[in-house]
């Protein structure tokens, strides 16, 4: 008989999942998702492989785009292939001085077995490559000319840096490698000069050094050619003939010009007329059109003389040779456009201020000169003021005989009236002591008269006083101090303006409601409003403004490809330009000659607005209203730009207001201010500083340009600062801030801030040395600070035409020129 066993509960018992019935319910399939409602796909159905998953499908997309980046190239490389192609513009720019471009450009001749003894060291040199099926048109460029390697790569297809294998690149070429990258490179080409090598199996490593080094401004550059061998002479001069030229984004919509041959023709009414700013006439300007479609209607821009309109444009084929005889045949030129009267451009660029509409009534400067000389009142001739620069030698009446040493211990004046009070006192007391006769008077002043003569003083050291040594220092001397004290003295300004930024102190000479009269108080500066109209200077009078500048920038690029009609790039044309001053036809040909078309209303000035960045490799104090030398686009202007905060974003906020700058700062990005002509598209801008060397100028900042909104409101701001004296609570008696009574009561409505983060009012004037009694929004410390914030708005200064060889433009009118 068998015992029961105790038996544990099975913990592994296996639970088998349950069958799924095929063809389930709905109220089992309805219970299985509690409440979830599956959300179908509007566009794919379920179990639908989508069209773009199909291997037929996507082999046919990667032949599609196949295609199309096929017609893009045949498209970009049109232009140079054909008889009558354009040439590939190379600029050829040597970084070293061991090195040249005619010494680059003759080596890649060579490899096509072509003449170079017609290689300038200096200029413009055309390269038939029939192995290659087209022509290079080489710009050979001297070393340390920084304008015109600048304005050689504006025009250029390719840029063909030249290195040295035994010297370093030195500081201009870093220079001009950054001010290049900021400007936009267009294709880039590195090799080495065909020098000989100390050691030619350390030539490998030097290429690759160098490789390194020119990455770090074309992250994009793959190799450097060596044109000391033949094979990275044919492979280089590859990459220049059928490469496709890289797009530089601020030139696209525009047509340019590198001009081959430059005439002047002066204009027989202006010979007529003799004006004393110079001649002008007509500029014949020829070579072959680039980039975008050229309009007669338009402007166009000479870098260094201003904005022109065009007269005409007429084609200038080259001659070509005859099919039997062999010999060249003249074609005859044939005129291609003309401006339209009724939609060219104007060159008027500014407005005319009218004087009635201002309600100020100052005087002019003339009135507050007054007449030349001032009027005498007895009626006499006037006398002419003491020349500049000249003072007059002070006179001693002495005795006759006396000697320069004797006539320095003579009384001086003062102490000579002084003795005549006394004894004029003495003599007024009613006694007879000093009564004469009127005639012994008379007799012994023509004595004394007789007796004395006039001495001229001059200057000699005695024991009342105090000599000074004057040293003078030779011209270079006297400039090294002058830069060393402002350099120094700005600096220490920045690093003050750093630790206490804005704060000033207020003068106890002058009072605080004189000295700040401009300046206004917010109580938001975010938030509260501020009139853009209000109290404008008389320059805001004489740009134009945009309602929508961004809208009118599209309907200008739509309107211009709407109407397709102008020269069309690749033809080799005669500009002529009307009323260009004799000077602008005196070219060096080392110093490329550029014509620039302009868009519709690109000749118009505005305000601009640029965001900019210091160079890192500029460690020298930049201030606003410093002068510089601003570069966009085509254009070179000498400012003196305001920089204000640049918010996140770019967005304006709700009153438009931004605080001004008073340096620029590394690692910050700030707006710069100006005037000048309107640019469309994203244009890159560079800030450069002129040093003693004129082709060797200071990278400042780079950016690039944002807007025209003449309503941004540049507030500058100061801070007033004042010291609590004695603390109770909330409640603290404030000194220091200002000086007097009068000024307390001119300032109370503005509101108070602490470094603490406290606000308050101020109270009552104690006393009259400028003591008050201020309350906030909380407890004081101590060693808190009682500040005010003031501002005013600020505005850049007028800027005139930059150029390379200065002349006298007048600050007026350079912008209208």
């Amino acid at each position: 008989m068998g015992l029961d066993m105790h038996r544990h509960r099975p913990t592994l018992k296996q639970t088998n999942k349950a069958f799924k019935s095929k063809h389930a319910t709905k109220s089992s399939l309805k219970d299985l998702a509690k409440g979830r409602v599956n959300k179908q796909q509007p566009k794919a159905a379920q179990n639908q492989t989508t069209a773009s998953q199909l291997r037929a499908n996507r082999k046919n997309a990667g032949k599609q785009a196949q295609i199309k980046k096929r017609q893009a190239l045949l498209s970009a490389t049109r232009l140079f292939s054909g008889v009558d192609s354009a040439p590939r513009i190379v600029a050829v720019v040597p970084l070293s001085e061991d090195v040249s471009s005619q010494m680059a450009a003759a080596a890649l001749a060579e490899s096509l077995d072509a003449d170079t003894e017609t290689c300038p060291a200096h200029g413009l040199w055309k390269l038939k490559a029939d192995r290659f099926k087209t022509s290079i048109q080489f710009v050979n460029l001297p070393y340390r000319q920084f304008y015109a390697a600048l304005d050689a790569c504006k025009a250029a297809d390719y840029v063909l840096f030249v290195l040295s294998p035994t010297v370093e690149v030195d500081q201009w070429g870093d220079l001009l490698l950054r001010a290049l990258q900021t400007q936009g490179l267009p294709s880039v080409v590195v090799a080495v000069a065909p020098t000989a090598s100390p050691d030619p199996k350390s030539r490998t490593g030097i290429l690759r050094s160098l490789l390194s080094f020119m990455q770090y401004f074309v992250p994009s550059l793959g190799r450097v050619f060596d044109l000391a061998l033949p094979a990275d002479r044919i492979n280089s001069l590859r990459a220049l003939c059928e490469g496709r030229p890289a797009e530089v984004r601020w030139r696209e919509s525009r047509a340019w010009l590198l001009a081959e041959d430059v005439r002047w023709d002066a204009d027989v009414d202006a010979e007529a007329d003799a004006k004393l700013d110079g001649r002008t006439g007509r500029l014949h300007v020829t070579g072959v059109l680039r980039g975008a479609p050229f309009s007669a209607n338009r402007l166009v821009h000479l870098p260094g003389y201003g904005d022109f309109q065009v007269e005409r444009v007429v084609s200038a084929p080259l001659p070509r040779a005859g099919k039997d005889t062999g010999a060249s045949m003249e074609v005859e030129p044939a005129l291609l456009a003309a401006p339209d009267a009724d939609d060219v451009d104007s060159l008027v660029s500014t407005n005319v201020p009218d004087a009635l509409e201002n309600e100020q009534t100052w005087p002019t400067e003339e009135e507050m000169q007054g007449s030349k000389y001032h009027s005498a009142p007895d009626g006499d001739a006037a006398i002419p003021d003491a020349k500049k620069g000249t003072t007059p030698r002070r006179v001693k009446r002495v005795p006759k005989g006396w000697s320069e040493y004797q006539a320095a211990w003579i009384v001086e004046e003062e102490e000579e009236d002084e003795g005549d009070e006394q004894d004029g006192n003495t003599d007024a007391d009613g006694s007879d002591v000093g009564m004469h006769d009127e005639a012994a008077a008379e007799a012994a002043a023509e004595e004394e008269e007789e007796e004395m003569e006039d001495l001229p003083e001059t200057e000699m050291e005695s024991s009342s006083r105090r000599s000074v040594a004057f040293q003078d220092f030779d011209m270079e001397e006297e400039s090294r101090q002058l830069q060393e004290w402002r350099s120094r003295n700005r600096t220490e300004e920045e690093a003050e303006d750093a630790t206490f930024p804005d704060e000033l102190d207020t003068p106890k000479d002058v009072p605080a409601r004189t000295r700040f009269q401009r300046f206004r108080g917010l109580r938001s500066f975010r938030t509260s409003p501020w009139d853009a109209y209000e109290n404008l200077p008389r320059d805001y009078a004489r740009i134009f403004q945009f309602e929508d500048f961004r809208r009118t920038e599209r309907n200008v690029k739509r309107r211009t490809e709407a109407e397709g009609y102008g020269v069309e790039p690749g033809t080799r044309v005669t500009v002529t330009l009307r009323d260009v001053p004799e000077e602008a036809a005196k070219v060096d040909f080392s110093h490329p000659f550029v014509v620039f078309g302009l868009l519709q209303h690109e000749h118009k000035v505005s305000v601009l607005n640029f965001t900019v960045q210091r160079n890192t490799e500029y460690e020298e104090p930049v201030r606003s209203k410093d002068p510089l030398i601003l570069c966009y686009g085509p254009r070179r202007l000498r400012t003196s730009p305001v920089y204000s905060q640049h918010t996140r974003g770019g967005g304006k906020g709700a009153n438009n207001v931004h605080k001004f700058e008073r340096w620029l700062r590394h690692g910050v990005t700030s707006v710069a201010t100006t005037y000048g002509s309107v640019a469309f598209g994203n244009q890159p801008c560079a800030l450069l500083r002129e040093t003693d060397d004129p082709q060797a100028p200071d990278l400042v900042a780079m950016g690039s340009f944002m807007n025209t909104d003449t309503t941004r409101v540049i507030a500058k701001r100061i801070i007033l600062t004042g010291h609590p004296f004695k603390v109770h609570k909330k409640t603290a008696t404030v000194r220091y801030m200002f000086f007097n009574a009068d000024d307390i009561a001119y300032f109370a409505p503005i509101q108070l801030h602490t470094k603490y983060g406290r606000t308050g009012h101020i109270r009552a004037s104690l006393g009259t040395h400028g003591y008050f009694k201020a309350h906030f929004d909380g407890p004081i410390n101590q060693m808190d600070t009682v500040c005010m914030s003031l501002y005013k708005r600020v505005y850049p200064k007028w800027p005139t035409l930059w150029k390379e060889i200065e002349s006298s433009i007048d600050e007026s009118d350079a912008m209208e020129e």
